[in-house]
């Protein structure tokens, strides 16, 4: 599932691609939760993000890795209220906006909902914006 959600995040050098100014004062923290997911400490990655946001709750892109870290841990319901929450002060297109609406979707599809995933995976692909030919 975070396969998933973390290959929608990839562009192509014709998208506009929309990317937050990152927090500084969250830099280690989001590194040792990368290093804990790496070795399978999920609980602890959680734990790190969670400390993270207690600095910086309305990053966007912050908000979207703990999405990604409940979907690790099985916590659907966190993981979709997460990327949610990201979609509501985030950008509402390019990758990271295809990463809030697939984690969605993958939340939808994993509690059976498929209209639910459906309707996501329409908004995934609204998501991608295309430079002009020409500026």
């Amino acid at each position: 599932m975070v396969a998933t959600v973390r290959a929608a995040g990839d562009t192509s050098d014709t998208e506009v691609a929309v990317r937050p100014l990152r927090n500084p004062a969250t830099a280690d923290l989001r590194d040792l939760a990368a290093t804990q997911q790496a070795r399978g400490a999920l609980a602890e990655a959680a734990a790190t993000l969670d400390r993270a946001l207690e600095v910086a709750p309305e990053d966007p892109a912050l908000l979207q890795e703990r999405a990604e870290a409940a979907l690790l841990l099985g916590d659907f319901a966190a993981a979709e209220a997460l990327a949610r929450r990201a979609l509501a002060i985030g950008t509402q297109v390019g990758p990271m906006c295809r990463r809030h609406w697939t984690t969605v979707e993958q939340v939808r599809l994993a509690v059976g909902d498929h209209a639910g995933a459906d309707a996501a995976q329409a908004r995934v692909a609204a998501c991608r914006v295309d430079r002009p030919a020409r500026y």
